[in-house]
C-alpha cells in the first residue's frame, strides 16, 4: 500500500489492522473512480477561482486527471491494493506527475466529501438507468396491450375469478412501470444536491466556490449544510434502493405470473428459448430459470437497503461504519438494474397459448357479470349477488369472453383500457 494520506511521523502501522480497515474498499472504489476524477477536476477549477492554485497548475492538474481517467478506462492504470482507496490513488498519481501542484489538490476537501460527491454522481447515473429501464418495460407493455386482446382468466386468491385479457394484464404492468419511472425521476430530484466543499462535515476556512462546482458537475442545487451532507450519506443511498425496489416489486409479481403461466398445469405462456435452461439430469425439462431469478432479485435490493439501514444507527458526523455501505449499495443497485434490463425483450417476445387460456375460463367466471347486469336493471345488488351465486354454474350460458370484456365499460377495464392516457403520462417524462 502506498503512503497513507493521514500517516504521521513516528506512528507505525500494523498490516493486519490495515487490511481490516481497507477491506475491499479500493476494489469497490473502481465503481465510481471516474466520478471521483470528475469531481476532482471541478474542485481544482474551484480552487483556481479563489487563487489557491494558479491557472497553470489548474490546467496541468486537469490534464493529468483526464490522462488518469483514460488510463483507467483502457487498463493502463489499475486501482488495486497499492492504494488505500480511490481518493488516495488520485492524489498519489497527481503528486507523482506534478509534485507540489498534486499536493495542493486536497486543499479544502476531505475524503468525506470526496466519497459523498463521487457516490452522489454515481447514484444520479444509476437513477437515469432505472428510469430508462422502467420506461422501456412500460413501452413494451403498452405496445402489447394495444394488440388484439386474448381472453385470460383473472385471478384473486389464486382462484379463477372473472374474465380478463392479455391486454388488461399488459396494461396493468404498463401503468406500474410508468409509476416506477416517475419515482426514479422524483428520487433524482431529491438527491440532486452537491456535497462537494462540505469537507469533513463542518466546512473550511476558505471561500470555496461551491456554486461553480455545483454547476460544473451538473447538480440542480448545492447541499448547503455540511452537517446534513454527512447525515444524508446512507439516507440518499436508501432512497435510490427504495426506488429500484419499487420497480423490482412489480417485476417480482410479473415474474410470479409467468412462473405460474408457463407450468403445464396453466400452459398459458411460452417463453423465448434463451430465457430457459435445461436440466442436468432430466432430458425432458426446460426450466424458466431467468423468470425465477427475476422473481428472486427483489431480495437482493431489499437486503442491500436493510444492510445500509442497520449501519445508520449512528450519531451525527462521519463514522467509519459508513465504509461498509459501499458493497451492499453496489450489489443491490447493479443486480436490480441488471434484472430490469432483461424485462423488455422478455415481454416483447413471450407467446400466449390462446386455447389453454380459453379452456380455463369456466362458466362460473361470468357470475359477476350477471349480478352487475341485474343490479343495473334495478335489482338490489345483494339480491342479485345471491341469485348469481346460486346459479353460478349456469352463468356462462350463451356468453363469450369477448362479450364479457366488451361490456366491461368502467374506465380502465376491458372495453376502455385508457392506453392513450397511459401513453401520455409516459410521454410526459420527455417534456
Amino acid at each position: 500500500m502506498s503512503d497513507l494520506l493521514w500517516q504521521k511521523a513516528g506512528v507505525a502501522t500494523n498490516q493486519r489492522i490495515m487490511r481490516f480497515l481497507a477491506g475491499d474498499d479500493v476494489v469497490l472504489d473502481r465503481e465510481f473512480f471516474l466520478h471521483d476524477i470528475s469531481a476532482s477536476k471541478a474542485h481544482v477549477e474551484g480552487l483556481a477561482n479563489i487563487g489557491v492554485v494558479s491557472a497553470d497548475e489548474a490546467a496541468a492538474l486537469k490534464r493529468e486527471l483526464d490522462v488518469l481517467a483514460e488510463d483507467f478506462r483502457n487498463g493502463a492504470f489499475v486501482l488495486d491494493e497499492r492504494y488505500e482507496d480511490g481518493h488516495s490513488a488520485i492524489e498519489a498519481r497527481l503528486t507523482e506527475r506534478l509534485g507540489d501542484a498534486g499536493r495542493r489538490v486536497h486543499t479544502g476537501r476531505s475524503r468525506n466529501d470526496q466519497i459523498l460527491v463521487a457516490t452522489r454522481l454515481w447514484l444520479k447515473e444509476k437513477l437515469g438507468q432505472l428510469e430508462a429501464h422502467c420506461r422501456a418495460v412500460a413501452q413494451v407493455c403498452l405496445e402489447r396491450a394495444a394488440q388484439p386482446a386474448l381472453p385470460l382468466p383473472g385471478y384473486t386468491h389464486l382462484q379463477r375469478a372473472v374474465v380478463s385479457s392479455t391486454a388488461m394484464w399488459f396494461a396493468g404492468f404498463a401503468e406500474g412501470f410508468i409509476d416506477n419511472a416517475w419515482r426514479a425521476r422524483s428520487t433524482l430530484e431529491l438527491i440532486d444536491a452537491n456535497p462537494l466543499g462540505t469537507a469533513a462535515g463542518y466546512g473550511v476556512n476558505l471561500p470555496l466556490d461551491r456554486e461553480h462546482t455545483t454547476r460544473a458537475l451538473g447538480f440542480a442545487r448545492m447541499q448547503a449544510s455540511p452537517i446534513y451532507a454527512q447525515l444524508s450519506r446512507g439516507k440518499y443511498e436508501m432512497a435510490v434502493l427504495e426506488a429500484i425496489g419499487a420497480a423490482m416489486l412489480d417485476l417480482r409479481r410479473l415474474a410470479w405470473d409467468l412462473s405460474l403461466f408457463t407450468t403445464a398445469e396453466f400452459d398459458f405462456v411460452k417463453l423465448p428459448a434463451e430465457y430457459t435452461t435445461g436440466s442436468s439430469i432430466m432430458p425432458n425439462k426446460r426450466n424458466p430459470d431467468v423468470v425465477e431469478l427475476l422473481r428472486a432479485s427483489y431480495a437482493c435490493v431489499a437486503a442491500a437497503r436493510t444492510e445500509i439501514e442497520q449501519l445508520l444507527s449512528l450519531p451525527s458526523g462521519y463514522q467509519r461504519d459508513l465504509q461498509f455501505t459501499k458493497g451492499s449499495l453496489f450489489h443491490g443497485v447493479r443486480h436490480g438494474l441488471m434484472a430490469l434490463e432483461l424485462a423488455p425483450d422478455l415481454l416483447a417476445r413471450l407467446q400466449w397459448h390462446e386455447p389453454a387460456m380459453r379452456a380455463a375460463i369456466e362458466p362460473a367466471m361470468y357470475a359477476t357479470d350477471v349480478a352487475i347486469e341485474q343490479a343495473a336493471a334495478g335489482v338490489p345488488f345483494r339480491d342479485a349477488y345471491r341469485a348469481a351465486a346460486e346459479a353460478a354454474k349456469e352463468a356462462g350460458q350463451g356468453r363469450t369472453p369477448e362479450a364479457s370484456l366488451a361490456a366491461r365499460t368502467s374506465p380502465g377495464a376491458g372495453h376502455d383500457l385508457r392506453l392513450d392516457q397511459l401513453a401520455a403520462r409516459l410521454a410526459q417524462l420527455d417534456a
